[in-house]
């Protein structure tokens, strides 16, 4: 298997290259996994992993490179739905062909790729998370999966309700004002954060629900809320009371938590295939 590491966002950290390497090399069942970090991962452009054109071009490459099985995001922060106008008109037939895995701001390529029916997107670690306190179980979580299909490396809801998404709150939000969210009809979702006041985690769900989005979901668990700042007024309720809030104004069923979020912890979520996957040139 061949795994390709792209950074849409921001960049990442030669450490965290170094212990991604490092890691599979001390474990012998990875042997036939073959890494590599594209030297645009490392690139500095203000906020970003170079500038929007730099990303696009190391995303599309990778993804057009038949060669290529799997791109695995490096890291999130800002920056990925930036470039789908770049890459979406530009995507060739090996992309369709393809895992693409990551979390966080990356959801904005997950979404628009599992919109278009491109290839398989999946929510899982990324390889920044290998700085996190337990993160090289988060690295081994992806790597097994992949390449061994290693079950035990899922988020346990999804061996049971197989048509489930999961997004980050604040990107979901964002998304629902786009062209680029998939049909979540009949689905489950996932829902996660950081360092959110509870009153923007309000606000992003009001913005998810009134869209009409979410209308027919056949429900919604919680991952984890971590970080979430002190307000100078109680708020009242805390992060899961605000989801079965929003849940009970729209008659959809909270299903309890789910065992995703910000950390080394974070478990792996298919998407769904769509079952007409794009006719790419």
């Amino acid at each position: 298997m061949k795994i390709a590491v792209v950074a849409p966002s921001r960049s990442l950290s030669h450490e965290a290259a170094d212990q991604l390497y490092q890691l599979k090399d001390k474990n012998p069942e990875l042997n036939e996994v073959v890494i590599s970090i594209d030297q645009q991962c490392f690139l500095s452009s203000g906020h970003f992993a170079g500038d929007d054109g730099a990303r696009a071009s190391a995303f599309l490459e990778a993804a057009n490179d038949p060669q290529i099985d799997a791109v695995w995001f490096a890291r999130g922060g800002y920056g990925a739905g930036r470039i789908l106008p770049l890459i979406l008109p530009s995507l060739r037939a090996p992309a369709a062909h393809k895992t693409y895995i990551g979390y966080s701001d990356t959801g904005y390529l997950l979404a628009a790729l599992a919109q278009l029916g491109v290839g398989k997107s999946v929510h899982g670690p990324m390889v920044s998370d290998a700085l996190r306190p337990g993160g090289e179980a988060a690295l081994l979580r992806v790597l097994r999966w992949l390449a061994l299909g290693n079950e035990d490396c899922l988020e346990p809801s999804v061996m049971h309700d197989k048509r489930s998404y999961a997004f980050n709150l604040t990107i979901l939000a964002s998304l629902a004002a786009s062209e680029h969210l998939p049909n979540l009809d009949g689905s489950i979702l996932l829902l996660e954060d950081i360092g959110e006041h509870l009153y923007a985690i309000d606000r992003a769900l009001m913005t998810a629900f009134s869209s009409g989005r979410l209308d027919r979901l056949r429900g919604i668990r919680c991952g984890r809320f971590s970080d979430v700042p002190t307000n100078d007024i109680d708020f009242g309720q805390t992060a899961e009371d605000i989801v079965r809030s929003w849940c009970d104004r729209y008659r959809i069923e909270f299903l309890g938590s789910a065992d995703i979020g910000h950390d080394a912890d974070n478990k792996i979520v298919p998407f769904p295939i769509a079952f007409r996957q794009a006719l790419l040139p």
